[in-house]
């Protein structure tokens, strides 16, 4: 998929560079494919942490992941930076979508794309709770 092919992700959050450390590797030189689950983890808990939703044991209620992926266009080796962009889609009532690019901070080579679906849920009944206000109002592009 080119990138203009790309869809419009949604409502942009948040973005940080990330350095591709040498641990990274996979056995072919090229960033594993877990860790780009973690650069999408990085970017959402950097955003969370802004909005001040820490997720510890003090908290009633939290955001749970339900679902992942990532499209995997290019790889990546070392060394290099990426530069990883949060979005989010339309919030629903307890789930906010949230979709990412993981792009080369110097020449822009789109690695790959990804989304999470995060649902926020009461740790003391274990069903879901409505989503944080400030947060239904960034996703909705309304702050």
């Amino acid at each position: 998929m080119s990138d203009t092919a790309q869809a419009t992700p949604g409502v942009f959050l948040h973005e940080c560079d990330i350095p591709v450390r040498w641990g990274d590797l996979d056995a072919l030189g090229h960033v594993n494919n877990t860790v780009f689950f973690r650069f999408m983890e990085q970017v959402r808990v950097e955003w969370l942490d802004r909005q001040a939703v820490v997720c510890n044991q003090d908290q009633r209620e939290v955001p749970v992941l339900v679902q992942a992926s990532c499209t995997f266009l290019q790889p990546i080796n070392y060394p290099a930076s990426v530069r990883v962009k949060l979005y989010a889609d339309q919030p629903g009532r307890s789930s906010i979508l949230t979709r990412y690019e993981l792009r080369d901070v110097v020449d822009g080579t789109l690695y790959a794309t990804g989304e999470a679906k995060a649902v926020w849920i009461n740790l003391t009944t274990g069903k879901s709770a409505p989503l944080p206000e400030n947060l239904r109002a960034l996703a909705s592009g309304g702050i």
